[in-house]
Formats: structure tokens, sequence, C-alpha cells
């Protein structure tokens, strides 16, 4: 089953919901950067949330980043969304020690940290990006992304956030959902949906039992009921080229370039995204010391 996620909202409308399965984005950055299965779970809460806050902005060729640096062993982790919600990311540590809460339970908020920061940078194809940054609440993630709408936002918002890492290291279910609450919604909707989330628990469990994304929105929301008004299939998806790795190189600057022509071997680049390497041979350097 692909990816995807479903945005909708509340019956009597003052909630604005999104879900999301993202077990195959989870799979494909594990994959990719190697990750022990506590970096697997931090690395692919952001990603999870990254591609439910990116959709959301429904700006034509923005992008949003999600950065999270926490002091934990993990060190950064980047996560970076189109506007459909189409989502990469990369962690400073892949190779993270194994730390559980309990047998069979891993430890997010260690691996994480809570000695840092989570910012928001949103490219709204306007002169400057917006960025929003608040002190990291617990390293979990889905109580730090509720914090940052809450204190940088000003909405009140809800986000949960499951992966599950099997016994063989890979990514059994991955996914999760955010709620917001809109202007003048009633004293009556806050306490439906209270009781929904606590009702709903887990959103591991939830997708492990088989809940689709509709059916985790309709667990959470309840008695509010959902209206569904768009899904839309995601994929971890790297926007690298030979073109932009071009521009990078030559942003170097002259005299780090003649050093690697200097060297006279092939000069491999790759991308912190994706496992796509880039190789330049001394003649292509040549080539950009033309340009510059």
């Amino acid at each position: 089953m692909n990816d995807y996620l479903v945005r909708g909202m509340t019956m009597d409308g003052f909630v604005k919901v999104v879900a999301i399965r993202s077990t195959g984005i989870v799979q494909r950055a594990a994959q990719i950067h190697g990750t022990t299965p506590n970096a697997t779970a931090a690395l692919g809460r952001a990603l999870t949330a990254c591609s439910m806050m990116g959709n959301m902005q429904k700006v034509d060729n923005g992008s949003m980043t999600l950065q999270i640096r926490g002091g934990g062993p993990i060190g950064t982790i980047t996560c970076v969304s189109d506007p459909v919600g189409n989502v990469r990311g990369t962690v400073t540590e892949a190779k993270v020690p194994l730390v559980e809460k309990f047998p069979g339970k891993l430890d997010v908020g260690a691996t994480v940290g809570v000695d840092g920061t989570l910012t928001v940078i949103r490219d709204l194809q306007m002169k400057e990006p917006y960025i929003g940054s608040i002190p990291l609440v617990s390293g979990e993630i889905g109580d730090d992304v509720t914090a940052y709408f809450a204190q940088s936002e000003q909405t009140p918002t809800a986000c949960a956030l499951g992966v599950l890492v099997d016994r063989d290291q890979s990514v059994k279910v991955a996914g999760g959902y955010l709620i917001q609450l809109l202007p003048g919604a009633p004293e009556e909707t806050v306490d439906a949906l209270e009781r929904g989330i606590k009702r709903a628990g887990a959103v591991t469990a939830m997708l492990e039992s088989g809940l689709t994304p509709e059916d985790i929105l309709g667990q959470v929301c309840g008695e509010l009921g959902v209206v569904f008004m768009e899904t839309t299939e995601v994929c971890y998806k790297c926007y690298c080229s030979r073109d932009r790795v071009t521009s990078a190189l030559i942003s170097l600057g002259r005299e780090e370039l003649e050093e690697i022509r200097g060297e006279g071997k092939r000069f491999p680049v790759e991308c912190q995204f994706c496992d796509t390497v880039y190789s330049f041979t001394p003649e292509d350097v040549a080539e950009l010391l033309k340009n510059i």
C-alpha cells in the first residue's frame, strides 16, 4: 500500500485535521541512511510531521523545513517537505545506540535530547522565509510540534506520531495525525476532542491494528464527525540534480576548485538526503573553473 495523507474538517467546522500513513517514507529513509532503530524512529517521526505540515501550507513551489537540535546522540534532524507532502530528511548520526523506555519501547526523547530547539522554516515564495523556533519540550517530536504551533503560531494543536521498528529493523508501521482548532471553537468541541484523543490512544497501536488515516481521524474526532476533503499520495522524494550540485561546487570558489582539480582524480559528491552520488572528473572541474 502506498503512503498517503488525508485532510479534512470536523462536521461543526471548528477543527482542521490531517493524518498520514508514512511507512514507506520512513523505510526509504532508513534504507538510505542506514539508521539504527532509535534513529529510524526519531527521523521517521520528524519526516511524518514534516510531510503533514508541508501539505498544510498549500503554497505553489514553496517548501517547509523542520529542524530539530536536542543535544542527544542523533545530533541534528533535518527534514524538508514540498507543498504536496513529499518529504526528505537526514540526521547527523545514523548509528545511535539502542535506548528503551521499557522492553519493546524505543526512547526517542533520549535519542533526540531536550537541550535545544525545534525550528520551522517556511518558504512561502516571498522575499524572506518565515522562521519560527521554540525550546524543545520532550524530544519526542509530537509534543514538540504541538508546542511549536501553540507558541510560535498561536494555534491550539494536537500532534501524535508513531514509528514501529520490527525485530529485523525494518519499519513495520509509521504515521500520525495533526489536528488544529480554528478561531471561535466552543468549549464543547475542545472537550469532545480531548475525549477522542484519550480514547484513540497511541498512533502506533492504531496503525498496527490495521487502521487507515481516515479511521484514525474518525477515532480521534469521535462524536464530532469528519468530512474528508482531500487524499494525496506522498513519498520520500529528493530534488537533487547534477545541475544543483554543479552550482554548489561553483559556490566553493576558485581556490577550492583548483585544489580539487589538482588532485587529478574523480571527485564524488553525495547528496545528504538520498543515496545519489555525482562524480566529477578533473576535466569537469576545469569546466567549472571557466564559469567562475
